[in-house]
């Protein structure tokens, strides 16, 4: 099998998404690991010493099994469907099982561990070094050095770990997408701006119906919950909203996760168990910064003896507000998103109806885009010949100021079916160079704004402003890498108690008078 006859094989290549379908998954893998498998075997055989022969070979190796797999997982997330959900389940209990299986080579493990002990290591590179210290870390994270029942046990946990996970999200996704409420009588949105009753007008017409579909989708839910009048038809949104995938609500225990959830919890103190650990929380703190998980606590504990008196101030006045000017004695849930925004208009003259009108998503991302340009000196250069999963998908390179590519960047921001909800940043190609390669970073930056409709315009809140920083921040952490062994490069193998800082830097933008004016204009 070759890159001609199925298209994820093309590991060097930008993902030919058009060309990809659940029938390549199978059979990429079996090619892939296939040559995983003989590169860990010639390794053991041949014992080499040098970091270029010891290390490079099981990069590249993995750097061909990452890279099929992000097409795949990136597909799972924006254009699920029943096929591609096996195959990507089916998969996904294959590379777990394959982790786990070279995570417990004692020989593997033996060939790093020789490498770190000889003279020469130290004087590589520090990426090198930390790239193989790392890689020995994990060797004792996966139970390298266990008996053979316990590893065997703990090989069997972690693929039952994997496939509840991925069952609970793709729980969520169903659920998301099998409710829905059609409104017939207009009355019913007062208060809902003209622009959110298109957006469910087009969503109603796309199914063939007439009136204004409402969905669990991130837009329609934040539509009805801050501006619409109705609280009964509110309740009803954050009720459904809140209890997806639950033995509660409009579908309880269709696709219900509370078993999953309990499993989970069990499996993973086994887990850790096995490990050595005393419990979950040792275990994952093993890779982060925290020392502990007292450190933890105390850190959560002050952030909330500090904040709850804010916040208790905040509450007691939105009640107030809303029992004295909305007539809501009893302020639930529901009412909270709606009676902010009422509050807001009463104090500050601060409609969020309103401040959507100044954020079309044409003129927010021509301030985005300059906003990079001003602060790393990059520019978004659009691609027409990238292969793309859906017509909101669009292609960059990222050009620095000289006009040379340094990395390349999916941006796909709009709410549909079949995509998981949220934003999230993705990678797409790590940064690597290793003298027979150099793959420039690719990223996947993903969000689930208000997509346009028939007769209205994209109109972002400005908490989605914020939240397009903020996943700007986690991408830029991998386009700038100038790391180049994938495992350490951009956010990979980096303390995920730390990774949220360049998206919490850039994020702060969004308060800055100049570059909102630059991304507003109604």
């Amino acid at each position: 099998m070759t890159d001609t006859t199925n298209p994820l094989l093309d590991t060097r290549a930008l993902p030919r998404f058009a060309e990809i379908t659940a029938a390549h998954i199978a059979p990429a893998l079996d090619d892939a690991l296939a040559r995983h498998a003989a590169t860990i075997e010639a390794l053991v055989r041949d014992k080499p010493t040098v970091f270029a022969d010891a290390w490079l070979p099981l990069e590249r190796a993995e750097a061909e099994l990452g890279a099929i797999w992000a097409a795949v997982s990136h597909l799972h997330s924006v254009a699920d469907g029943p096929e591609l959900r096996a195959a990507y389940q089916e998969g996904e209990q294959r590379l777990v099982t394959n982790s786990i299986m070279v995570g417990q080579n004692r020989e593997l493990y033996e060939v790093f561990e020789a490498l770190a002990a000889t003279p020469e290591f130290a004087a590589l590179p520090q990426a090198d070094r930390v790239a193989v210290e790392h890689a020995l870390r994990d060797f004792r994270l996966s139970g390298v050095a266990l008996d053979e029942a316990a590893r065997e046990r703990f090989k069997t946990v972690s693929v039952e770990l994997a496939t509840l996970s991925n069952e609970f999200g793709s729980a969520v996704l169903d659920a998301t997408d099998a409710w829905e409420e059609l409104i017939t009588d207009e009355s019913d949105l007062a208060g809902v701006s003209e622009t959110d009753k298109a957006m469910f007008a087009a969503a109603a017409e796309a199914k063939g119906q007439t009136g204004w579909r409402v969905t669990l989708q991130a837009p329609s839910v934040n539509a009805i919950l801050t501006f619409a009048e109705n609280r009964e038809l509110r309740a009803r949104v954050y009720r459904a909203f809140g209890t997806r995938a639950s033995d509660q609500g409009p579908h309880a225990g269709q696709f219900d996760n509370s078993e999953r959830i309990a499993r989970i919890l069990e499996l993973r103190r086994e887990a850790a168990g096995l490990l050595g650990f005393a419990d979950p929380v040792e275990w994952s703190l093993a890779t982060k910064m925290a020392s502990d998980g007292g450190a933890v606590l105390a850190f959560l504990r002050d952030l909330a003896a500090r904040a709850k008196p804010a916040a208790q101030r905040d509450l007691d006045e939105l009640k107030a507000f809303a029992a004295e000017k909305l007539g809501i004695a009893d302020l639930q849930p529901w009412d909270v998103g709606f009676a902010s925004n009422r509050l807001r208009q009463a104090l500050y003259a601060v409609d969020e109806a309103e401040i959507r009108g100044y954020f079309p998503v044409e003129k927010v991302m021509q301030g985005w885009q300059a906003l990079l340009e001003r602060l790393f000196g990059i520019r978004l250069q659009p691609r027409t010949d990238a292969s793309l999963y859906h017509p909101d998908a669009r292609f960059y390179d990222v050009v620095d100021e000289s006009g040379q590519a340094i990395a390349g960047l999916y941006l796909d921001l709009f709410a549909r079916p079949g995509k998981r909800g949220g934003a999230w940043m993705g990678e797409a190609r790590p940064r690597r160079n290793d003298g027979d390669h150099v793959q420039l970073p690719v990223a996947y930056m993903v969000c689930n704004f208000s997509p346009a409709g028939p007769d209205a315009p994209s109109l972002l809140s400005h908490s989605d402003v914020g939240t397009l920083l903020h996943e700007t921040g986690h991408c830029l952490h991998l386009l700038l890498t100038e790391v180049n062994r994938p495992s350490i490069a951009g956010t990979s193998g980096f303390e995920w108690d730390a990774v949220e800082l360049p998206s919490q830097l850039m994020e702060d933008f969004a308060w800055d008078r100049q570059v909102l004016t630059a991304m507003s204009g109604h």
